[in-house]
């Protein structure tokens, strides 16, 4: 199975919520690189790289946990660079 790499946004209730921290532990257990930011509009920016299959799982835990319907996701260019998932600021 070959890596991807997806550009997600995420809207609704997702700031002040754990959103990103939930995000990161769902992540790692995926076995997921990337990253997850607040962004200054109200939504929340995730980058994720690894099995399609397996960033797919993390996307549908997610909206499950926090009742999320609004999700734009577009492909990105994989970065063999990250080692880890991270919440950035």
């Amino acid at each position: 199975m070959t890596d991807t790499a997806k550009h997600i946004i995420f809207k609704g209730r997702v700031q002040g919520v754990g959103f990103r921290f939930t995000a990161q532990s769902i992540a790692r257990r995926c076995q997921l690189t990337g990253t997850v930011r607040n962004l200054p509009n109200g939504s929340v920016e995730m980058t994720a790289q690894g099995h399609s299959d397996d960033i797919s799982d993390c996307i549908r835990d997610l909206q499950e946990t926090f009742g999320i319907t609004n999700v734009k996701i577009t492909d990105i260019q994989y970065d063999p660079r990250q080692s880890d998932f991270r919440i950035t600021f």
